[in-house]
């Protein structure tokens, strides 16, 4: 056992993991968090978060978009007028990911600091 870490029995770390694998399969990947991120300081239009995530394309835009909105973090939203436009916006539910991306932000600092060697 490595030090820090608490052992786990074998039903408690199979359920660990199938824990974590329904997190990672809800906001895993490159881009889910980035985007919820980019989404929360308000609802934007598809080319406004293509420019404010940078680096990715389009077409995994869309993937992305409909992977959030399938899992209910965030909700596509069309206003009708002359121009039928598309928007996102965050759901509550979204809320719930604070704690994580809080977490994240902060561990993600910590580890800049040691690889470019800032410790």
């Amino acid at each position: 056992m490595t030090a820090g870490f608490k052992k786990y029995s074998d039903k408690e770390c199979s359920g660990n993991l199938n824990a974590i694998g329904d997190a990672l399969y809800a906001i895993g990947g490159k881009w889910k968090l980035r985007l919820i991120v980019a989404l929360m300081e308000g609802s934007r239009r598809f080319n406004e978060i293509q420019r404010t995530v940078v680096g990715i394309s389009a077409k995994v835009l869309s993937k992305e978009l409909k992977e959030l909105e399938m899992n209910g973090f965030i909700r596509k939203i069309e206003h009708k007028g002359s121009l039928v436009t598309t928007s996102y916006e965050l759901t509550s539910y979204s809320h719930s990911l604070n704690p994580v991306i809080e977490a994240l932000n902060r561990w993600g600092r910590q580890h800049r600091k040691k690889i470019i060697g800032k410790e």
